[in-house]
């Protein structure tokens, strides 16, 4: 049985909003004033899940991935051009700007439950999925990037009233100026 793992990009207090600065926020672009060291190729260690497991994207992490990863052909990108990808979205009929992208049909709790069942489930970014899934109990896996920097306002990763969660830290690593920590939830089913 395949884990659902959330990737994300994250600030010392939280912050998971516009690290890379297209969503236009104030603060945007704070993981990217690192440079490509902190935050280029597979910086959360992902490695082999890229060759057998599945991307579910919200609409917006979708485009802005279908933007930077589409055209490019090194070989980080063509693991993400070739992994199979779903969009959760309300407003997309289609997703043929991306290879290997489907339009999330039904729902996303039946769609993930389905899509573990022989794999990994890889959630970048995509705070509303994240949420969704967190607030079912569904996530297994937090693969945090987590930057030197407290940016005091912007959405975060947990929001108050999130339900509470065990977590067990498995692993860490500097990787230039940040620190990928791995949390595994506790009683996580079995692969």
């Amino acid at each position: 049985m395949g884990k659902v793992i959330v990737i994300s990009f994250v600030t010392l207090d939280g912050v998971v909003e516009d690290p890379d600065g297209s969503g236009g926020t104030p603060q945007g672009g704070w993981a990217f004033r690192y440079g490509p060291e902190a935050t280029a190729g597979d910086k959360f260690g992902l490695g082999p899940v890229l060759d057998t497991g599945v991307m579910v994207l919200g609409r917006t992490t979708w485009q802005l991935f279908s933007r930077i990863f589409g055209p490019r052909t090194d070989p980080f990108s063509q693991k993400m051009n070739a992994i199979p990808k779903i969009v959760a979205s309300r407003s997309l009929e289609r997703a043929d700007g991306w290879q290997g992208s489907t339009v999330l049909q039904g729902g996303l709790d039946v769609e993930v439950a389905r899509l573990t069942e022989d794999r990994d489930v890889v959630v970048p970014g995509s705070a509303s999925v994240v949420d969704h899934l967190a607030a079912r109990d569904l996530v297994d896996q937090y693969r945090l990037l987590v930057f030197p920097l407290v940016l005091g306002q912007g959405r975060r990763l947990f929001a108050d009233g999130t339900a509470p969660v065990d977590l067990e830290l498995t692993g860490t690593e500097a990787l230039g100026p940040a620190l990928r920590l791995v949390y595994d939830r506790h009683n996580i089913k079995e692969s």
